[in-house]
């Protein structure tokens, strides 16, 4: 069986380009696209016992065996020419000579049949076409298509390929950017990916944000970001190590002043406490002292008095003014003018309680007295009587 391998192709030149099909080639010189003689320029164009033949715009692959046999032109019988007779003279009317056929410049392949290259006859008469391709009589590469065509067929390279002398070739779509982030060549086609925090879109190529945010991956807040995100935490935490999770802040130990009297941590914010006797004030750090005696929040007696200072209280028992000293008020003695107990003693006591605070700095006044013109004649002694012991007590006039 014969096989053929056939090229038609047309020579494209276009009005202001330089480009021609395969099987051409463009000539500056000529300004047009001549023919390409693949037959040399084509290492093994045809394989095996075959001989190829430059064609315009492409080449044929025959047997070696058909291309050595001579060329015999079929001559047609032409009669056997009449010549005049020269014993009467010549005529003026001569027989033409007949035609010379003009050998062709490739060889003819001749068959017994009378279908031409690439069919064979059938039971009708007529010519089918051979399909090269399915009855494996091609020469394509193994990296080749055989594509059967009227009379021959032709040998191409499937989608992601292209020719290159003679042999399919990948083509690396990575290098023309089809994918928006992340390309991997793979033969005969590409594979499109995306960075992390991406996701591929439907079309193959381009990548969208995803929103992480929204499967809750932080602890507090979560701020979504082009291709990642970030991790807030609430007033009175700071952001762990691992960027999602919140640890709580020790306010406490910032600063041994915040709180007047003791500090306590908690989660996300701290408070202050007092001491007992104490409450916290308005400014949440300050300490203001609690008057139980105005809160009714104490143990005296009816009978007692009820006496406050700065962090608590003190129940005063009645007054009692020891004899020749008769009580006047609830904090005042006194011894009259006509008793003569009362000559060399004062005329009057009057009793003061006063809230002394700890931890004030000395020496400080602590209070003040001043004597009164409401009794003329009269003279003032002032003196500590009793209760300075340890002489933290002085007086200064």
């Amino acid at each position: 069986m014969l096989a053929a391998l056939v090229f038609i192709l047309l020579c494209i030149q276009p009005g202001h380009g330089q480009t021609c099909t395969d099987g051409f080639a463009y000539d500056r010189r000529a300004r047009q696209c001549i023919d390409v003689d693949e037959c040399r320029t084509l290492p093994d164009a045809c394989r095996g016992d075959m001989r190829c033949v430059n064609q315009n715009g492409g080449y044929l692959c025959i047997t070696r065996t058909l291309y050595n046999q001579p060329y015999r032109p079929e001559t047609p019988v032409l009669p056997e020419p009449v010549y005049p007779d020269t014993s009467v003279g010549f005529s003026d009317t001569f027989l033409p000579a007949p035609p010379r056929s003009v050998e062709p410049s490739y060889p003819r392949v001749r068959t017994t049949a009378q279908c031409i290259l690439g069919y064979t006859p059938a039971d009708d008469g007529t010519c089918n076409d051979i399909d090269e391709c399915e009855t494996n009589s091609h020469h394509c590469n193994p990296t080749q298509v055989c594509i059967n065509t009227a009379g021959g067929y032709t040998c191409s390279c499937t989608e992601g390929y292209w020719l290159i002398g003679g042999q399919c070739q990948d083509i690396d779509e990575c290098r023309y950017g089809y994918c928006q982030q992340l390309c991997a060549n793979v033969p005969g086609s590409y594979s499109c990916s995306c960075n992390p925090g991406f996701i591929l879109n439907p079309d193959s190529r381009t990548c969208q944000d995803v929103d992480e945010c929204e499967d809750e991956p932080c602890s507090h807040g979560c701020f979504n970001t082009y291709g990642s995100f970030m991790c807030n935490c609430d007033e009175g935490f700071e952001l762990a190590s691992d960027g999602t999770s919140c640890i709580d802040l020790d306010e406490c130990s910032f600063s041994e002043f915040l709180c007047q009297h003791s500090c306590v941590n908690t989660p996300g914010s701290f408070s202050c406490i007092c001491p007992p006797g104490y409450y916290v004030y308005e400014d949440g750090r300050s300490c203001e002292d609690i008057n139980e005696c105005d809160t009714g929040n104490n143990t005296c007696t009816t009978a007692q008095v009820c006496f406050n200072f700065q962090g608590g209280y003190t129940c005063l028992d009645p007054l009692q003014c020891h004899s020749p000293y008769i009580e006047v008020s609830d904090n005042q003695c006194m011894c009259s003018a006509e008793n003569p107990a009362c000559r060399d003693k004062p005329f009057t006591v009057l009793y003061r309680h006063m809230d002394l605070s700890s931890g004030r700095s000395v020496p400080a006044d602590i209070f003040q007295m001043q004597a009164t013109t409401r009794y003329p004649g009269a003279f003032y002694i002032f003196q500590i009587k009793s209760g300075n012991e340890g002489r933290e007590f002085y007086m200064r006039v």
